[in-house]
This record gives structure tokens, sequence and C-alpha cells, in this order.
């Protein structure tokens, strides 16, 4: 097997085994077809099958059964009581407040739809559960299962649970107007002998509803995130169930992060440790269940006040950084260094071109523009050295001829020595292309990423911020999914005729004239069900690409690079010139080989 062979057959297992990766299915399908498989086959045997309902068994553990003796004890005139709502309300956000656990149970983000048109709700009723943890009278409270009395003033609403004569706990919630901000304040008032411990807990879970077209896109881009206050933004597994303890320090916030949205709680005085958990739920309509534990510090004062702020809106990166605390790092932008590359130079440029209020197609279309015309020297030097090595391509095939096939290490120094006297670099035509490769990567999670393209439409995409279906298939198929995207087709074909022509221009044959074909088809199903806003760049990347080749084909003339080559050839060697280290063990390597071919 020769060198070009072997590097052949690698670099197609390398597609393959990438395309495995990246068309495996995800763990929430795999838990949903067993979930499917397991009901059939109660069905098929007559058997009613148990309903798996996590809203259900939430709803059962907030309604606890309660005997007399707990009625004496610690709360115990809060255990009983009649369910009552009272609402907070300003221009973004509509705040449904439960005097069961005094807590927020439901919230509204106004001016926002789902995907279906429906009212944008992050979470609602007992799927959202929120409590304190204490250690009261020997007996373990959880405030969750508790009746505050209800009390609002303006745009404030306090809720009080009494423990007994000037003892009691107390919740304020204030929402101002314009804001996406509730501010939240905890009183221990009174209860410094009664609670034990130098903590108390706070827990918090709730269910995320699914508010996008695409499940897999909402399991792809959600995780619980939090920041310690010494550290940077991190976040749990996006993939699969997880749970981590939070010990490395502090903890200032936490975040229960869906595609587009979030709800965050802030601490001013922060968390002294906690854990995240992330479960994904088999049921259709729900993207992933989240539970938050965190320890708040107690010193048995009279009066123990803790503050902290609510977060619930978009993911718009603008609108994140307004808020401070680093929120805005839960929009994924890439790895290190994509994600700089998009948050300096793409962001900026796309939020410049918006302040136009063009149409975001539009928008799209001069973002490649000014991208394709900031590359163009390194797309104009990649292009001249494949011109190089195509001339050189006839001597190239003379020198294999010349020596044989059957050894190549002699083929590989005499390709060397031809490089040499031309002046031609053979990896002059890759490292311009290398280092394009970072913005082209960092698109790849700009516009997946990027709120401003939800429910935006252009041409036939209804929504640039998700896939758009040209043939839907009714089922699931292997490789593709249950839909075709037109302008992922439209990708993939341009793509094709890109690597057609640039196979042309640098002179490819064999094996690896027909890799670069494998690639595009390999993408065209794994960028099926991606955004049709990115697939779109893509698209017109190539074809600026495809425009560019062509003006610089008519600027390069082959003969006078021929011409020149062959007056490097003619000029005498310079053996006084020092040589590289690189080069001289290349040539060392190259010697040794030839005297153990001998």
């Amino acid at each position: 097997m020769d060198r070009n062979t072997f590097t052949g057959l690698f670099l197609i297992m390398i597609i393959l085994a990438g395309s495995f990766y990246f068309l495996r299915p995800s763990e929430a399908e795999i838990k949903k077809n067993k979930e499917i498989e397991r009901l059939d086959s109660l069905k098929k045997a007559g058997v009613a099958p148990a309903v798996k309902d996590t809203v259900a068994k939430t709803a059962v553990a907030n309604s606890p059964v309660v005997d007399s003796l707990a009625l004496k004890g610690p709360f115990g005139t809060a255990l009983t009581g009649t369910a009552s709502t009272t609402t907070l309300e300003n221009e973004n956000l509509l705040i449904t407040l439960s005097n069961k656990g005094g807590r927020i149970s439901s919230v509204q983000v106004k001016g926002q739809k789902t995907y279906t048109g429906k009212p944008l709700i992050l979470f609602d009723g007992n799927q959202n559960k929120f409590g304190l943890n204490l250690n009261a009278a020997g007996k373990i409270i959880n405030t969750n299962d508790l009746y505050f009395t209800a009390n609002k003033t303006g745009n404030t609403v306090t809720m009080r649970a009494d423990y007994g004569s000037d003892a009691y706990i107390e919740y304020v919630y204030n929402l101002k107007g314009l804001s996406n901000k509730v501010d939240f304040k905890i009183n221990l008032v009174g209860l410094q002998q009664v609670i034990a411990g130098n903590t108390i807990g706070l827990n918090w879970q709730t269910t995320l509803l699914q508010q996008e077209k695409s499940i897999e896109s909402e399991h792809r881009y959600s995780a619980p995130y939090y920041k310690y206050v010494d550290g940077d933004v991190d976040h749990l597994s996006v993939s699969k169930e997880e749970k981590e303890e939070l010990t490395k320090g502090k903890i200032q916030w936490f975040s229960f992060k869906q595609h587009f949205f979030s709800a965050s709680l802030i601490a001013k005085q922060p968390f002294e440790k906690g854990s995240l958990e992330v479960k994904i739920p088999t049921e259709p309509g729900l993207v992933k269940f989240y539970d938050a534990n965190m320890q708040l510090p107690y010193a048995h004062t009279a009066n123990q006040a803790y503050d902290m702020e609510f977060y619930f809106g978009t993911n718009k990166f603008s609108a994140l950084k307004d808020q401070g605390y680093d929120l805005e790092k839960q929009v994924d932008l890439g790895y290190w260094p994509l994600k700089y590359i998009n948050r300096f130079i793409v962001l900026p440029v796309f939020n410049f071109l918006n302040n136009f209020g063009w149409n975001f197609g539009l928008i799209i279309l001069v973002l490649t523009i000014l991208l394709k015309v900031a590359l163009s020297p390194l797309t104009y030097k990649s292009y001249l050295s494949m011109a190089k090595m195509r001339v050189l391509k006839p001597e190239m095939d003379e020198i294999k001829a010349k020596v044989g096939e059957d050894n190549p290490t002699l083929v590989q120094q005499e390709y060397l020595k031809l490089y040499k006297k031309a002046g031609v670099n053979p990896l002059g035509g890759c490292l311009p292309m290398v280092l394009q490769l970072p913005l082209v990567m960092a698109f790849f999670f700009f516009f997946p990423n990027l709120f401003e393209l939800r429910g935006e439409s252009f041409l036939w995409m209804k929504d640039l911020s998700t896939y758009d279906e040209f043939i839907k298939f009714g089922v699931k198929l292997p490789f593709i999914g249950d839909h075709l995207s037109l302008m992922c087709v439209l990708m993939t074909i341009s793509t094709l005729i890109m690597t057609y022509f640039n196979n042309q221009t640098s002179g490819a044959t064999g094996q690896m004239k027909y890799i670069g074909y494998v690639m595009p088809v390999i993408f065209l199903g794994v960028l099926n069900s991606y955004p049709a806003g990115l697939n779109y760049y893509y698209f017109l990347a190539n074809l600026m690409t495809f425009g560019q080749q062509i003006l610089i084909r008519k600027m390069v003339d082959d003969d006078k690079i021929h011409a020149l080559i062959q007056q490097n050839k003619a000029r005498p060697a310079d053996e006084k010139k020092k040589k590289s280290k690189f080069q001289q063990r290349l040539d060392d390597y190259m010697r040794q080989q030839q005297q153990a071919k001998k």
C-alpha cells in the first residue's frame, strides 16, 4: 500500500468516525425510544401502562397528608389553607405567585411566542418547586409545603408564613417597570432560637417546556449554568443526565438555561455551596428537568435577611450583559479561540449592521461579503499555491514514473528536491485555508445561538433560527431525519461544485480526488436539522468563494507561473544558505530511509 492510498483510507476513517459521532442519537432520544417500546409492549400484552409523569409526581409531592400532630408542630398553622394566586406584571413579564409555598408558580415572557404561536411560559404550576429547607425545633420543614399569607402593595407582593408570635418567614417580591428582573428578599424573623445549624437550604426545581420547533436543538443548547464568585461561568452537560457538587467556592448565581430563554437566581450574599442536577424527561413537550440545592449561611440573628434577584427573559447577548454578573456568558459562542472571534469581531459587526433595520437575510449576506473581502488575500495565496502545484504536476508524474511506485520514500525525496528548486511550498495552499478555518467554525456556534434570528423570516425560510422543511417525511429516516431542508440541500450542492473546481485547480488525482466529495454528503445529514440561517451563510460563502476563484483565475496566468518556476530552477543553489531545523530534520529522515531501503 503506497502513501497516497494509506492517506486516503486514513481520511475516510476519520470522516466515518466523525459521522458516527455527530449523527449518534442523543441520550434523550434513546430514553424516549425505550419508553415508547415499553408502552407498546404493555399495550400488546393487554396491560394498562402506568403513567410515568414527572409533573404528576411533583403534584403528589406538593400535596402531603397533614396529620394532627403536624398541626401542633413548627409552622403547624401554615400547613393547611386554600390555594390562591397573586400576579405581578410589567411590560416584559407576567408573574404568578402562589400562596402555597409563597413561590413564583408561573412566568410568562411578554412579547414572545412559542413556535406554535402560544404565549411563552417558562414554567407553570406544579412543574416548578421553590422553597427553604429548615431544621426547625428538631423537624425538617420545607416552605414549599406551607401556606403563606399574601399582601400586595403596588408592584410589591409580601408572602408570610407564621411560626408564632413575632416569628415568621417572609418573602418579598418586587417587579419594576421595563425590567426582566424580580427583586427577591427572604426575611427570617424571630427564628434564631428555632432554626438549628449554621446554614439553611434553598431548593429550586423546574421542568422546561418546549418552546422551539426542534426539540433536538433545545436539548443541544439547554443546561444548568452557574458562576463562582471568583471564577468563570460553567455549566453541566448538555447531552446527558448529570449531577455536580459545587464546592470550589462561594456561588454567585445559577441559571436554568433553555435554548433562547433563561430563569436565573442571583444571590447578593453568595451561596456557601450547592449542587445542580439535570435530567432528560421522556414525555413529549418537556425539554429537561433541573434541580438546584444551595446552602445559605445562617447567623442566628433576630432578623436574618437575604437579598436576591430573579432574571426571567431572553438569551439575547446584549440583554444578558445588561443584567451584569457575566450572565451573557451563558450564550455559547464556541470554544477558545472561537468565542473571542464571535464576541469581539462577529457580534459587533452584526450589531452594527442590525442598526440599519435591514432584513436578517440581507444582514447575513452583507456579513458574508465583509468576511470574504477580509479573507481575500488568504484566498488568493491559496489559489496561487494550488496553481503552482498544478503546473508542477507533469514533472512530478515524470519523477514518479522514473523512480517507480514501489519506492515511495525516494519519490517523496525527489519531490522535495523539485519543490526546493522551483521555489514552491507544497503546504502553501493548505496554510491559508487553515488560517480561515477558525472564522468558518466560529459561525457554526454564532448563528444557532443568535436570539435575533428567532422568528425572523427570509424568502421561503419562515424562521432563520431553525430548519426549513422543504420535504417532511412523517417518519424519522436514518441519517437524514424526518425532513429535508432546502437550504441545506443548496449548501451541499454548492459545496460539491466547489470541490469539483478545487480538484481542477489543484490537479488532485486518485483517491484524494474523491475524498472531498464525501464530507459534503456527511454534513448534509449533520446540518439538515441546524438553523436555516447557518446553512444560508455557508451557501453564500460557497457562492462568493466560487466567484473569487473565477476572478483570481483570470488574474493568474499559468504560463507566467511556469516561466517563473523555470527561472527558479535555473538559479544556482546557494549551498551556504542555512537550512531551517525542520528542513534539516526532513532531509536527515529521507536520507536515513533511503539508506535503510538500500
